[in-house]
């Protein structure tokens, strides 16, 4: 019956009380809503249900249920929340950027901004996990393989890490795994870059390494105990280093040496695998990607191939597909996290996938040739302000080999020196003892350089070429590059827009996308990426400002991030938020370091045990283990329940231990525990804290909250719930939000070396604009009735499939949250037909599969998402059914085993169109196995693709995409 004290849900979107006549016409919520009134009423009717409201109270524990509105600011219309960024935009001062650190000044080419950046046709897919309909995408990922590995020197590269920080906290985590954990300290050289090392003291505490942080020259490479070294190549304040000596000394000792570089510089530079490097890490930022406050930007990885198995991220490898020809996939998955679960030793799950994209194409635009000129140009600029300062009296401590100097300012101080160069709207990089850096990049000219001069006492009216007049001072030998990189015809066909154009388009055509259709994907939540939420990315006060920019020129980002943080706490109902997490994983670990430091602050270091349900998300137990957690598994009840029995004894048995559980809200298996709260108080009455994975938070907003049902800390998966776009596999943010008791402990500021988990103050802070938009266009309101419809047509796709699969889970009233799971186990044996042929088959009708085998094995986990309407829940539905059909057209017999539509599966248009079709089913059914295809059809660009083939025979790199083009 209903429920009083709830919040009442509409059925209808474009009801507001009292509004009438004036309601604005531009209302978001009823463009984000897939469904109309009409189909709620329909699909409320199909389910049993009176109205929304009382199917919610049938579906959410009356517990745990809201009982008030969200306390959100009105719902703007897209007009207004565009304004609203405009002006929170326009609140940032634009200053040109020396303070480098790792970020610099780029551009970005229109024609990749435009027809990349801003396109749905690459923004909007899933991580690659079906190869068949992600061959575009994997090839620009293996173009950006192949860049770095070349100019690192390096074989093997991934695409890709979360930023330059957090891949230089894997790299060592890597050489400890190399060691197998014999040898357990690592050396940082000071001269990294300062939030590199603060982010690697997070993870090596957490991890029990020894972080040893000095001048490279104290290093004891005899010390039995040390698995590896970081250096940075260029340092960060500028100077270029002969390392070689150091690699070898390290390898006599079987220490492992870890090179931070930067990719421009390496087509100068000697690359770190021709001096020694084992491990190359570094970021991508400067091929052409925004600084935009600190991310997204897409690191990178590059190693020997002996480590393949060590490495973490993703990696993309040549295999074949059903007719023999190359065709890409991901490559060794058995190393991922969500299948290596608690002996992982990374939990990385989202990469940056559409910044590795976008440099990949900056790289193929420019051309070897092209990128070097960027760089010489850098480097000429840079020696021409290293003349001016030293023809000025100044004097330069350190570099000038390629892009920055380190200056100690003659007859006025630093701080005299800053306080110019703002006056000419410059910022530079304080050092903090009378030193300052400058950094030059793409965006750097004859100005700059004079009005950096004039900020050091010079006229500003210097000559600049004249100062290059001297001789070129090349970089001298052994620290210059001589082999060449980039050579492949991928990196050298591009030049003109025309030519661009054509190669974006044909690769995107080779993808599916939410352009295309629903992607169902269970617990991952492929929902609406609104144009108008992605817009303001590229507003230059968003795009342009560096993560260290002083405070007074950032105030808009200072307003945007307290909007999102207050958003975010109303949301979860915990008061305490940290947007620095840039990624889901990064969410996870920092929530539980959150628990960790509550612990240590209240003498209970020894509480390090993890209880993770089965039923938790799949990245958990590699991010317990990373922060130093001992996982203890609890099992589920057939109901998909946590059993509630052996909870207690488990936190009975570790009471004196238990540091935290990790609980999936509603769970993994798509139901709403009533007992949640009960499970919070057994982990509470025995000292424990509860965490919770935000990543079904689509059920949540607005009906429930993390706060509500107990927990202490939550992270949020801003990727999925609130909207911003999934990217091909990445961008994501990761907030956490907390009880108060928790707040000392969440990630602090990055210099200040407290607890830092990512390179930036805010993550991935140039993509929160999106989220934000997201909440304020809906309302509360509307955010409320996003949950409500999210688990109605859960409900509504489960009742219409219920007659054909088995839908395994449903909470106490027989009705599941926003997704559910369906058996496909039985198919085995009546037919021989297994998960991957259902998943194969289901491209031929347009779609995306649903998560596989996840949580259970030769299962399917279906989430529809609000924004999908009836027509396309049907569609998915109808296809389903479909498959169903043909599965019992192999059962009878009328088809064989071997050979019927889902063995074969996907079918090319070569396939269909061959004069050798040889198949006992039709070509028609192949092709067009239901009639709307023929007006809508995306075909699958290769066969059925054979990962083990890959596996056995490695290639990460470009040698077969000329292949596949040619073919």
């Amino acid at each position: 019956m209903p429920m009083t004290d709830s919040p009442s849900v509409s059925a209808d979107p474009n009801t507001a009380p009292g509004e009438g006549a004036l309601a604005p016409t531009d209302r978001f919520v009823d463009r984000h809503i897939g469904p109309d009134a009409d189909e709620i009423a329909r699909m409320l009717e199909a389910v049993g249900a009176l109205s929304v409201e009382s199917f919610l109270n049938a579906v959410v524990p009356p517990s745990i249920r809201l009982d008030a509105p969200l306390g959100l600011e009105p719902a703007l219309t897209e007009v207004e929340a565009q304004r609203e960024l405009r002006r929170m935009a326009d609140a940032n001062e634009v200053f040109r950027s020396c303070i480098g650190m790792g970020y610099c000044g780029t551009v970005m080419p229109a024609a990749i901004r435009r027809n990349v950046l801003e396109n749905p046709l690459w923004y909007t897919q899933y991580t690659p996990y079906q190869s068949e309909i992600s061959q575009g995408r994997l090839e620009a990922l293996l173009i950006f393989q192949t860049m770095i590995a070349e100019l690192t020197g390096l074989p093997l590269a991934n695409a890709s890490l979360l930023d330059e920080a957090t891949a230089a906290g894997e790299a060592m985590a890597m050489c400890v795994a190399i060691a197998g954990g014999k040898r357990t300290a690592f050396f940082a050289s000071d001269d990294c870059h300062p939030q590199t090392i603060a982010v690697c003291r997070t993870r090596a505490a957490s991890m029990g390494i020894d972080l040893r942080v000095g001048a490279i020259g104290s290093v004891d490479l005899a010390d039995a105990n040390l698995a590896g070294v970081l250096v940075q190549d260029p340092a960060s304040d500028g100077r270029v280093e002969d390392y070689a000596p150091l690699a070898a000394r390290a390898h006599e000792h079987g220490v492992l040496v870890v090179a931070a570089t930067d990719p421009l510089a390496l087509t100068l530079l000697r690359p770190p695998g021709e001096w020694g490097a084992d491990i190359c890490v570094g970021s991508t930022q400067r091929f052409g990607v925004p600084m935009g406050f600190g991310g997204p930007h897409a690191a990178f990885m590059a190693t020997h191939e002996t480590h393949a198995r060590r490495m973490p991220g993703r990696i993309v490898g040549v295999s074949k597909d059903s007719a023999g020809r190359p065709a890409l996939r991901l490559a060794i998955q058995t190393r991922e996290q969500h299948i290596r679960r608690d002996r992982a030793t990374s939990n990385i799950c989202t990469a940056q996938v559409l910044p590795a994209i976008l440099a990949a194409f900056y790289a193929v635009y420019h051309g070897p040739d092209g990128l070097r000129k960027i760089a010489e140009r850098v480097r000429s600029h840079t020696r021409a302000l290293r003349a001016g300062l030293v023809g000025l009296g100044h004097h330069v401590e350190g570099g000038g080999a390629f892009d920055t100097v380190r200056v100690r300012p003659a007859g006025r101080d630093a701080k005299t020196v800053l306080e110019a160069a703002r006056a000419r709207r410059i910022n530079c990089r304080d050092f903090g003892d009378g030193t300052i850096g400058i950094t030059l990049d793409e965006t750097s000219d004859a100005g700059l350089v004079r009005d950096l001069l004039w900020a050091f006492g010079g006229s500003g009216e210097e000559d600049v070429g004249a100062l290059l007049s001297e001789p070129a001072g090349e970089v001298p030998q052994p620290l210059a590059r001589t082999t060449g990189y980039l050579t492949g015809p991928e990196f050298n066909s591009y030049r003109t827009e025309t030519e661009l154009l054509r190669f974006v388009t044909e690769l995107q055509s080779r993808d599916l996308s939410l352009a295309h259709s629903m992607i169902p994907l269970g617990s991952c939540t492929m929902k609406l990426n609104a144009a108008a939420e992605m817009e303001p990315i590229s507003y230059a006060g968003f795009a342009e400002i560096h993560p260290y920019a002083p405070a007074d020129q950032t105030r808009g980002y200072a307003e945007l991030v307290a909007r999102l943080e207050r958003q975010i706490a109303v949301i979860t109902g915990l008061p305490a938020v940290s947007l620095q997490p840039n990624a889901g994983s990064q969410g996870e670990y920092a929530g539980l370091l959150a628990i960790r430091g509550f612990h240590r602050a209240n003498g209970q270091t020894h509480r390090d045990v993890c209880l993770i349900p089965e039923s938790a998300h799949g990245t958990n137990p590699a991010s317990a283990v990373i922060a130093g957690f001992r996982v203890v598994g609890v099992k589920n009840r057939e109901d998909g329940w946590v059993d509630l029995d052996d909870l207690r004894a488990k936190a009975e048995a570790n009471a004196d231990r238990l540091g935290a559980i990790m609980l999936t809200y509603p769970s993994t298996c798509g139901v709403f525990e009533d007992h949640v709260r009960e499970v919070c108080s057994v982990v509470h009455d025995h000292g424990g804290q509860v965490y919770m994975d935000g990543a079904n938070m689509n059920a949540q907003v607005g009906l429930t909250s993390p706060a509500r049902c107990g927990a202490d800390v939550c992270h949020l998966n801003l990727h999925k719930t609130f909207c911003i776009p999934h990217g091909g596999g990445g961008p994501g943010v990761g907030p956490i939000a907390a009880r108060e008791h928790l707040r000392p402990h969440l990630p602090g500021s990055i210099l200040g070396e407290e607890g830092a988990v990512s390179a930036a103050p805010f993550g991935s802070a140039s993509i929160l604009p999106i989220s934000w938009a997201y909440i304020a266009m809906m309302g509360a309101d509307g955010l409320t009735r996003a949950s409500a419809v999210a688990i109605l047509s859960a409900n509504y796709m489960a009742w219409r499939l219920r007659a054909y699969f088995e839908v395994l889970f449903t909470g106490v009233s027989g009705f599941c949250a926003h997704e559910f799971v369906i058996d496909c186990r039985p198919f085995k044996k009546g037919a021989g037909v297994e998960i991957d042929d259902i998943a194969k088959r289901l491209m031929d009708y347009g779609f995306h599969a649903p998560t596989m085998s996840w949580p259970v094995p030769g299962a399917l986990m279906i989430e529809p998402t609000e924004s999908e309407s009836k027509v396309e829940l049907d569609r998915l539905c109808d296809a389903l059914i479909a498959i169903r059909a043909e599965i019992a057209r192999v059962e009878s017999g009328e088809w064989g085993r071997d050979d019927n539509p889902l063995k074969h599966a996907p079918h090319t248009i070569e396939a269909v169109a061959s004069d050798g079709w040889a198949h006992a089913y039709p070509r028609e059914v192949a092709a067009f196995p239901e009639p709307g295809l023929r007006r809508r059809k995306f075909w699958p660009s290769v066969g059925r693709v054979d990962n083990p083939f890959g596996d056995r025979n490695l290639a990460c790199t470009c040698p077969g995409v000329s292949e596949l083009s040619e073919g």
